[in-house]
């Protein structure tokens, strides 16, 4: 995932860029004290010198490895598959920077404000969809069976997902406390979801969000802000012809064959 944390904005030049869901803004906030609760409440922490486990790197500190989420034999992150959805492939969408973005400044054309307390205060979070997106969420919605998966934290996830997913494309909602806090990074362990891994998909724009399970990942480029981005468009008839797979390791294989 990401080095340093979700939500600022908006150029490059007035923001610290990283690998993953978000800027954080130089001249945001004034305080140290309050920047940190920012960066802690939404995306996560250091990806580009992410390795497989094995890697070497610093090792998390005891509250960073508190945070995160043991791997319990025999538990699942995730429900029993709804009859409506046996059979289909699990895709796991993220979604800051692959179907939103959101900044605490304020933008003129946000598709949604969004209050969000943070230790008594509320803040308003500005959120731009994706374009396309709402034609990308309903038709992935037939064809799968669609997990939201997020390093953010659900104060913030959970009601900008109330407002994005109207056609309650999503069955169920994953957060940080889902991710495993791995070399700096909270990633997606897709073997705790409980699904078969042969019939699951990961879209995400971060790699670092997938690094246990590379071959399972559609890779998304970041966006920000630009309206006349047509990636999800054009992901719509690869998932379409995708969704049939009895195994996506060899369909994507195919995929991404030269």
């Amino acid at each position: 995932m990401e080095s340093s944390c979700m939500i600022t904005q908006v150029t490059r030049e007035e923001a610290l860029v990283h690998p993953k869901q978000g800027l954080v803004a130089k001249n945001s906030l004034k305080k140290p004290r309050n920047r940190s609760i920012f960066k802690a409440l939404f995306c996560c922490l250091s990806a580009q010198n992410v390795s497989r486990p094995g890697g070497s790197s610093e090792p998390p500190t005891q509250k960073e490895e508190a945070n995160s989420t043991p791997k319990i034999p025999g538990t699942s992150l995730l429900p029993e598959v709804a009859p409506k959805d046996k059979g289909k492939i699990c895709m796991v969408i993220d979604l800051d920077e692959t179907l939103v973005h959101s900044s605490f400044k304020p933008i003129s054309n946000a598709d949604f404000i969004v209050p969000v307390e943070i230790e008594g205060t509320t803040h308003q979070v500005y959120v731009l969809k994706r374009p396309y997106v709402d034609e990308f969420l309903e038709r992935m919605g037939d064809l799968y069976e669609c997990v939201l998966f997020t390093a953010s934290l659900a104060k913030y996830a959970d009601p900008v997902t109330d407002l994005l997913d109207k056609h309650g494309v999503f069955r169920s909602r994953l957060f940080r406390e889902a991710c495993v806090f791995h070399q700096g990074c909270y990633v997606k362990d897709l073997s705790r979801l409980g699904r078969d891994l042969k019939k699951t998909i990961i879209l995400d724009n971060s790699p670092a969000s997938y690094i246990f399970h590379p071959e399972n990942a559609v890779p998304v480029q970041s966006w920000f802000d630009d309206m006349g981005d047509t990636e999800l468009l054009s992901l719509i008839p690869i998932f379409e012809e995708l969704s049939d797979s009895e195994d996506i390791y060899t369909s994507l294989g195919q995929l991404r064959a030269p």
